[in-house]
């Protein structure tokens, strides 16, 4: 995995122009646990790289950097609560209950629009984002992609699922 993720650093250097791939490796190399989740993270599609620090923390932010939203993560709902509720035709998961399986949280949007800005991703797909708890109390969840050189964030039902909507998530190391 770290040779993996030194490769996607070295190859991407635009998404992290403050750092050093010696910092990042020392880290990693002393947090097993971080290196289990990217394993994850990896296998899933999401194919991690770190686009740089928690200014409030000082840890390193990974989060996942496919062009598309990752393709083992796609077609589901956004929590189990919504999953719960779809009586008819329900999707395999929730995308909220697989990123805690994996050791992740999903985006916020600004996480996400801070990501946008370092490349260009969802140009196709679109990815399940953090929703905030007073739209997911009316039964809602927001998603983003990026159009015509534009970051959206929408909203649907968060029992809704799209063979082109899948989720996006980050952790972070100290």
């Amino acid at each position: 995995m770290i040779d993996v993720l030194k490769h996607r650093f070295l190859e991407n250097p635009m998404r992290h122009r403050d750092m050093t791939w010696e910092d990042v490796e020392k880290r990693l190399r002393v947090n097993q646990k971080a290196l289990a989740i990217l394993e994850r993270m990896e296998e899933s599609g999401g194919e991690p790289d770190t686009i740089g620090y928690d200014e409030s923390t000082g840890g390193l932010i990974f989060c996942d950097c496919s062009k598309e939203s990752p393709a083992g993560r796609r077609s589901l709902c956004y929590d189990d609560a919504a999953l719960q509720k779809r009586r008819n035709n329900p999707p395999r998961g929730s995308a909220v209950h697989q990123a805690q399986e994996m050791g992740v949280e999903l985006m916020t949007e600004a996480l996400y629009r801070r990501l946008q800005e370092l490349g260009e991703f969802d140009l196709k797909t679109s990815s399940w984002i953090a929703t905030p708890d007073e739209i997911r109390q009316k039964g809602g969840a927001i998603f983003s992609e990026k159009r015509y050189g534009v970051v959206f964030t929408f909203h649907n039902g968060a029992d809704s699922y799209y063979a082109s909507r899948g989720w996006r998530g980050y952790f972070s190391i100290t």
